[in-house]
């Protein structure tokens, strides 16, 4: 059984590649090659842009790919989604389609564009929003380097984004949201119902989400005297709950948690403070629950 799988090419690769390497999967790409390598003999990777991914699933030319719920949307292909992965090229959240427009113009909602000129790569998904409006605008293909077009090449554009900086760097403000997006696995419905593929396809998402789920997040361990054990759990948040075992001498206890890497600076010395001893901090790959 081998499972043809498209990675992203561009914006996402990176962040996809090392997404797989610590759900545990090794893939080496090439600057000459659009196959990647990677040690899995069930897998076979292809580099695809994210916009054409969803095309290439729905026709089996891949039984299955990552890319951006936007671009199956845009496509209108029709194809499983065997999980949500919400992370992005530079951030672990959502991305937003928005309109955007200069922040000198006049314009403050959708309906003051009727009769203008919208600029975007996502064109089939802004006609429909603009359809739901109720508003007549032009609407173009853009090319790249879209938020330079307006105010005269476009009175406004449809441009994604995950934190804004590039619009108000370019001195556009949003009056919309046109669609939120997140990264798929998404299936061929055949390979879908292939049982030898659907099983891998199962293991592959549970890992990756089990990686996903790890990001931002590190592991604690510290020793702690049963007397200062209530004041230790008051300062430790936890997953669920701290895991806790007994050492050797039974009057000292052994602390296992999870915590957000970003508490990390503040919480170690008040653990220290409320009695915590033999502090280690460890890196995590995956939290599978």
């Amino acid at each position: 059984m081998i499972l043809k799988l498209g990675i992203p090419k561009g914006s996402l690769e990176a962040a996809t590649i090392d997404l797989f390497r610590k759900a545990g999967f090794n893939i080496t790409t090439s600057s000459r090659s659009y196959y990647p390598v990677v040690d899995d003999p069930e897998l076979q990777c292809v580099l695809i842009r994210a916009q054409e991914m969803a095309r290439y699933v729905e026709n089996g030319v891949l039984d299955a790919g990552i890319t951006g719920l936007d671009w199956v949307v845009e496509s209108g292909a029709t194809v499983h989604v065997v999980c949500n992965l919400v992370y992005a090229k530079q951030s672990f959240g959502k991305v937003r389609w928005v309109l955007a427009v200069p922040e000198a113009s006049p314009f403050q909602s959708v309906h003051d564009l009727q009769g203008k000129i919208i600029a975007t790569e996502l064109v089939a998904t802004t006609k429909r929003y603009l359809a739901e409006k109720g508003v007549d605008a032009r609407v173009e293909f853009s090319w790249g380097a879209t938020e330079v077009k307006p105010p005269d090449l476009a009175d406004a554009i449809v441009e994604v984004t995950e934190t804004g900086s590039s619009l108000r760097a370019n001195k556009l403000r949003i009056i919309d949201t046109v669609l939120e997006s997140n990264t798929q696995l998404i299936a061929n419905l055949d390979s879908w119902q292939d049982p030898a593929k659907r099983q891998k396809l199962e293991d592959v998402a549970m890992l990756l989400e089990g990686a996903i789920a790890a990001l931002g997040k590190v592991g604690l361990m510290l020793n702690v005297h049963r007397k200062d054990l209530a004041k230790v759990l008051e300062t430790l948040p936890a997953l669920r709950k701290p895991t806790v075992s007994t050492l050797s001498d039974e009057e000292w206890l052994a602390v296992n948690t999870i915590i957000d890497e970003s508490t990390v600076r503040i919480i170690i010395p008040r653990l220290k403070a409320a009695g915590a001893q033999g502090i280690v901090e460890y890196p995590l790959n995956k939290i599978v629950m």
